[in-house]
């Protein structure tokens, strides 16, 4: 009984913690983005900290250079199932440039990279979002799509941090390019920084037929 007791609480704990479900499968979340390049993603991060040092935000250095699609909370046991769709997603796309250019901000909380080619980036988070039954964990954890096409620089930022930074960098300048050329999956545990590739999806322009989501496991 003690051993069933303990085992019982154990799994209680890592529900809590977002870990795991409460059938327990384990939970992660998960993104879907764009990466530029290995030259433009060493500069990006080499702005981040600048921002970081200056700005006294070392929260900028966690944050990789990425152009984020959608965000969502899912049981691994889904993967599989993610997989598939992502690959039937991207083998028709073709590969795309990306342009960005100069800063933005969200007021008060985020400094960002401006992308100013933004047709076929949105174009591949509309396919994603006829898909979201397979990202949606519950109805109090939706997927979160990408609504304005961005790098983020820093987030989450103090009134002191953004009003002294935004002073800088509304008349900073940047230019940089990249060929998008697939999508990454990445998936983290919960109330942890570090994200883990899952999967690459290249680019192909090769238009198949879609994949029904009710082909999958209903939520």
């Amino acid at each position: 009984m003690a051993i069933f007791t303990r085992k019982y609480q154990r799994k209680n704990y890592y529900v809590e913690q977002g870990l795991l479900s409460a059938n327990g499968y384990a939970v992660y979340e998960y993104a879907i983005v764009l990466e530029p390049h290995a030259d433009l993603a060493e500069t990006i991060a080499a702005e981040k900290k600048y921002y970081a040092t200056t700005y006294q935000c070392p929260e900028a250095l966690h944050i990789k250079p990425r152009i984020t699609l959608v965000r969502f909370k899912q049981h691994e046991l889904m993967e599989v199932h993610i997989i598939r769709q992502l690959t039937n997603i991207a083998t028709a796309v073709n590969t795309f440039k990306v342009e960005l250019k100069n800063y933005g901000s969200y007021p008060s909380h985020t400094i960002f990279i401006q992308v100013v080619s933004k047709v076929e980036i949105m174009d591949i988070v509309k396919s994603l979002k006829a898909s979201q039954k397979l990202m949606k964990f519950d109805d109090e954890h939706k997927p979160h799509f990408l609504t304005a096409p961005h790098i983020s620089i820093a987030g989450k930022l103090l009134p002191w941090q953004y009003e002294k930074s935004w002073a800088e960098y509304q008349h900073k300048h940047f230019h940089g390019r990249f060929i998008a050329e697939h999508v990454l999956l990445l998936k983290r545990k919960e109330n942890t920084k570090m994200w883990q590739p899952v999967n690459t999806f290249s680019f192909k322009n090769m238009h198949t037929q879609p994949v029904q989501a009710a082909l999958f496991p209903s939520k």
